[in-house]
């Protein structure tokens, strides 16, 4: 069965932007960025709530640009050709490899693990993953932690007033102090 990562960016604080909204804090790194492309790569599909389907657009067209370098393009060749379930309802219409959620969540998740493919299901968004977390359905957190504290902001950890016990399944440093933390949750 194809396991649900919740995988994103998120300050020493606990925030993947801050109060202001803005994430400057996560500066550009070669090595990092690698990281990410290979962790994208390697799901099957990829679930986002409307904010971060609306942020990811960029990726849809960003490699039609003749200076970018091949990292860059790479991800968006990847991204694009990514399977999305877009959830949101307050759009009508989605963009490049992507569909409108037909179902809630844990129906969308259910049918996704049912079907034969390879990859994980990720999950991107703060919002769209605290939904998960509370129906019990993050098999993996995957927080890129930042050293920086940013006062304030989105949570990257759900707040569903329950205990999730994790196990720590493998840890990475990059060059710039980000610390990779992968943890499964403990069944």
């Amino acid at each position: 069965m194809r396991s649900v990562t919740y995988s994103m960016g998120v300050s020493l604080d606990g925030c993947i932007v801050g109060p202001d909204g803005g994430f400057d804090w996560t500066p550009p790194d070669e090595e990092l960025f690698r990281f990410a492309t290979d962790e994208v790569r390697k799901a099957g599909v990829h679930l986002l709530g409307r904010r971060l389907y609306e942020t990811m657009l960029y990726w849809e067209s960003v490699d039609q640009h003749p200076s970018l370098d091949f990292s860059t393009r790479e991800f968006a060749a990847i991204w694009r050709s990514l399977p999305k379930v877009v959830f949101s309802t307050t759009l009508s219409a989605v963009r490049g490899n992507a569909r409108l959620a037909s179902g809630g969540l844990a129906e969308e998740i259910e049918r996704l693990r049912a079907e034969p493919g390879d990859g994980d299901i990720a999950i991107g968004g703060a919002r769209l993953a605290a939904e998960a977390a509370a129906l019990d359905l993050i098999d993996e957190y995957r927080p890129r932690v930042h050293p920086v504290l940013v006062g304030g902001g989105i949570p990257f950890f759900p707040r569903h007033g329950r205990r999730v016990d994790l196990e720590l399944v493998g840890t990475r440093t990059f060059s710039s102090r980000v610390v990779h933390l992968r943890y499964r949750v403990a069944r």
